[in-house]
């Protein structure tokens, strides 16, 4: 049996301002921007080069989902988002005002640094060393590619 995640849901405050953030910020596609009802639209995007795994952007539809925003993990980095060149895109985004909480690090598995996006979420942009990019080609690990 295969399986695979579709979609991961990031509680947003504004569809707009994530639409933005995302495609201009990070270089995300927009994948879709359906309007479902006159409050909820279904919203895809996805780093270049993405496969199976994409982002739906959810907004808030009341005040318990409002308190999610930016904290969907309890402080715990939420997403990681994989590259091949992390001084580039670090580089990139430090330009374009990404916020940084961790620089880049040299670590067992990669280089490793952990920005914010624009609610606060925790991602880290890992570049993974080259024992971990064989496995992450094999398939092995659940990352969205």
């Amino acid at each position: 049996m295969k399986q695979s995640i579709a979609h991961i849901t990031v509680v947003v405050e504004d569809y707009d301002e994530a639409i933005h953030f995302y495609t201009r910020q990070l270089d995300f596609q927009l994948l879709e921007d359906t309007q479902l009802s006159e409050d909820k639209r279904w919203v895809l995007v996805a780093p270049p080069g993405a496969g199976e795994c994409c982002l739906l952007l959810a907004k808030a539809a009341d005040d318990r989902q409002l308190a999610s925003v930016g904290n969907q993990t309890g402080g715990r980095v939420f997403l990681f988002l994989y590259t091949d060149d992390l001084w580039r895109d670090y580089t990139k985004m430090c330009n374009r005002n990404i916020r940084f909480v961790r620089p880049p690090k040299e670590e067992p598995y990669g280089i490793v640094a952990v920005f914010e996006d624009l609610y606060g979420n925790l991602w880290d942009l890992l570049q993974p060393n080259e024992t971990n990019k064989a496995i992450w080609r094999k398939g092995s690990m659940d990352i969205c590619e």
